[in-house]
């Protein structure tokens, strides 16, 4: 069988719908839960629970992360993509049928080590595939599809939901679709090679700074902790304050992943004027006035430029860490680090209910939406002091 075009627009499109499976992994539902609290009201501790079922992927994801880069680093790509696929579309729609919460749960769990596999393979074989430049824009491609499906299985997720809360559960099984499409388009690259005759070679001798590795993984918890705040909290939030239904919030957190998806597609140019370190002030800047507009709650419409400018500075992050990492990884420790960039970012989604919940309770969820917005204009303040140092140290 003739090899794959690692330039051929199928392959590029096959890599770029894969990747929009991971927003589809816990925000899919989102539009859901109010009307899945109400379906298992008698059930013990469903308010939480229910939560539960949106971000327990990620706990699994988080986890399931750093083995699935061991083995792509040791054993290939390509065969556990296909498993992943597979587990992805079963373990994903099975909340269409299963009429116990705890089934459910379960399913979420597998669904959480699907996408574990799905999202460091596919970022793991983009980085094999490209460099430089091209890199840069497939990796601002990769996040932008990453928000448009968003926008997209968002907004029709809510508007099912509106019919019945379990609907959104079979939007899961399109990973099933793309099986083929992995198959036919999708190749093994040759380890400790180049696959792209353009592509330079990384020498072993590359040493990896530590201390980047462990800054960006903190910039992954702590800013999905607070992004997550909207499609875990949002939903109700809309509720308490105008009553919205499911196609309301469905449309509301869609917008910030579209702004998210426009943000990512300009990340090529915006990277090839400013450094790493000022774009992560950009995305922190823009994320916390985002939040402070959301926490008013004045009127839909300000809420939803508050999602705006927050999804605008969302978008700037994941491609900046991925970009980051990858520029100073030697190629045989590829798959660990961008492993590693995937549980800090689903431990961060995981983590976001277990410290927002108990924080609205007790200051509502304006409060929760301000303090938010708050921290991440510390971290942008932060990022602008780290850049005056280093401009002061490289004069």
């Amino acid at each position: 069988m003739k090899k794959p075009n690692i330039n051929s627009i199928f392959t590029k499109a096959t890599l770029l719908v894969i990747s929009t499976l991971t927003v589809m992994s816990g925000a899919t539902i989102a539009p859901s839960l109010p009307a899945m609290r109400e379906y298992f009201n008698n059930f013990p501790n469903a308010d939480y629970l229910v939560r539960l079922a949106l971000t327990l992927p990620a706990l699994f994801i988080a986890l399931g992360a750093p083995l699935v880069g061991i083995i792509i680093d040791k054993l290939g790509r390509k065969p556990l993509l296909i498993i992943a696929l597979i587990l992805y579309g079963i373990a994903g729609s099975s909340g269409l049928i299963l009429n116990s919460l705890n089934l459910i749960l379960i399913g979420r769990a597998l669904l959480g080590i699907s996408v574990a596999g799905i999202m460091t393979t596919a970022t793991t074989l983009i980085a094999d595939y490209y460099i430089g430049a091209a890199r840069a824009q497939f990796l601002g491609l990769q996040a932008a599809f990453m928000g448009l499906g968003g926008v997209f299985f968002l907004s029709f997720g809510g508007f099912i939901a509106d019919q019945n809360w379990r609907y959104p559960f079979g939007i899961y099984s399109f990973s099933l679709l793309l099986v083929p499409c992995a198959l036919l388009f999708l190749s093994e690259p040759e380890r400790n090679q180049t696959v792209n005759p353009n592509q330079e070679i990384v020498t072993e001798t590359l040493k990896l700074p530590i201390n980047l590795v462990i800054i960006t993984y903190g910039i992954g918890i702590l800013t999905q902790i607070v992004f997550y705040l909207i499609p875990v909290q949002l939903p109700f939030y809309l509720k308490q304050l105008f009553n919205a239904g499911a196609s309301q919030s469905g449309i509301a957190i869609a917008l910030a992943t579209l702004f998210s998806a426009m943000a990512s597609l300009l990340y090529r140019q915006i990277k090839a004027k400013l450094s790493f370190t000022a774009i992560y002030g950009i995305a922190f800047l823009n994320m916390g006035i985002g939040y402070c507009f959301i926490s008013l709650g004045t009127a839909y419409p300000v809420v939803l430029l508050g999602l705006a400018i927050a999804g605008s500075g969302l978008g700037l992050l994941m491609p900046n860490m991925n970009f980051c990492l990858i520029s100073v990884t030697p190629d045989t420790m590829r798959g660990k680090i961008i492993s590693g960039v995937t549980t800090s970012l689903f431990l961060g989604q995981f983590l976001s209910p277990l410290l927002s919940q108990p924080l609205s309770g007790k200051v509502g969820l304006a409060t929760t939406y301000g303090y938010a917005g708050g921290f991440m204009l510390v971290m942008a303040a932060l990022a602008l002091i780290s850049l005056g140092n280093i401009k002061a140290k490289s004069s």
